[in-house]
């Protein structure tokens, strides 16, 4: 990651890269921040991680979507709860050790998406499955 390169169409500028790997983009070290990853680091940073990217991963601080998936909410629930900076892995085990009622609230209103989602799945599986009577003349 020492060269610079820009970004093109054999590179990610290093926000998509760090999207794409799960991290937190102000974590990373400067070099990564500050140069294009073409497609071969990016490669590179997936099959054999340096120790940063294995560190980042595993303490944080996470990305606001790896936060909500790690806490089992929505990035909307986050936002609606006032989490708006990263968290460290050590701040998603203590409020998943001692939920706050944000955190309750949030669960269970995901919960709820996505069992809906699951009927709605099935109901429209039902009604295409139906054959050819379903469909509109």
């Amino acid at each position: 990651m020492s060269e610079t390169v820009q970004p093109g169409p054999g590179a990610m500028k290093p926000e998509t890269a760090a999207k794409k790997l799960g991290v937190y983009l102000p974590a990373t070290p400067d070099a990564f921040r500050t140069s294009a990853v073409t497609r071969e680091q990016f490669a590179a940073l997936q099959s054999d991680p340096p120790q940063w990217l294995t560190d980042l991963r595993r303490e944080g601080p996470h990305p606001r979507d790896v936060v909500a998936r790690k806490l089992g909410v929505s990035t909307s629930g986050l936002a609606r709860a006032g989490i708006t900076d990263a968290l460290t892995t050590e701040q998603i085990r203590a409020l998943l050790a001692a939920p706050p009622e944000w955190l309750v609230r949030e669960r269970a209103t995901q919960a709820a998406v996505r069992a809906e989602n699951t009927r709605v799945k099935a109901e429209r599986a039902k009604k295409n499955s139906g054959g050819t009577d379903n469909k509109r003349r």
